[in-house]
């Protein structure tokens, strides 16, 4: 489960179970153009180049500089990298499917 799963708050369960019935990256487009902002899709699909600069061993001052990122958002990255488990799971998988 996931950590909203013990506050019981249906809208984020049925949010999560929306997503996971995304079948294509069309789909996940159109989704996330009607759900996020601009900015909002902007801004996360900031910290997942962040996370996979970093899971390429690229120092924090070449990802500031390729990404724009401040040294908090790169910082949070890391920990997620290092403590979470979910930036692993999806880095992996996209770059084992790169490569088949």
């Amino acid at each position: 489960m996931n950590k909203f799963s013990d506050t019981q708050d249906e809208s984020v369960i049925e949010l999560y179970n929306a997503i996971s019935h995304l079948e294509s990256s069309e789909e996940v487009d159109v989704f996330l153009e009607d759900l996020l902002t601009i900015n909002e899709i902007q801004s996360i699909a900031q910290r997942f180049h962040v996370a996979l600069l970093l899971s390429d061993g690229i120092k924090y001052t070449e990802i500031e500089k390729r990404t724009g990122a401040s040294t908090a958002t790169i910082s949070r990255v890391k920990k997620c990298l290092i403590y979470g488990s979910g930036y692993k799971k999806i880095i992996d998988k996209t770059r084992k499917e790169s490569k088949v």
